[in-house]
């Protein structure tokens, strides 16, 4: 006896391969994004007087200055610095949030 195309549940085994190859592909994916939060990018500026570090994920991990670029008498120079050092950083971050989220990236999963 048919019903709507599976006889006798010979579909379930293609449902559970289903099932199995989301759960895997939910776990890469889970790995990828672990990976990405744990990896850092440097962002520099002002011939590096400026760095700028960032997770994979654009969280700021931390600012180091050359004190040859803290001058008191033109603070909005340093604020440049340190905003051209942090979009260095953040393109860095989406050209690694690309390579490692790619495969997933394509398949509109992130």
């Amino acid at each position: 006896m048919s019903y709507g195309g599976f006889r006798g549940g010979g579909g379930m085994g293609g449902m559970q391969q289903m099932l199995k190859q989301a759960q895997k592909m939910q776990e890469q994916m889970q790995a990828a994004q672990e990976e990405l939060a744990e990896s850092e990018v440097e962002g520099v500026s002002g011939g590096s007087m400026v760095k700028v570090t960032l997770s994979g994920k654009k969280e700021l991990k931390g600012i180091k200055l050359d004190p040859k670029c803290v001058d008191p008498d033109d603070v909005e120079m340093l604020e440049d610095l340190i905003i051209a050092a942090f979009g260095d950083a953040a393109a860095k971050a989406d050209k690694l949030s690309e390579e490692i989220m790619g495969p997933f990236g394509q398949l509109g999963l992130f």
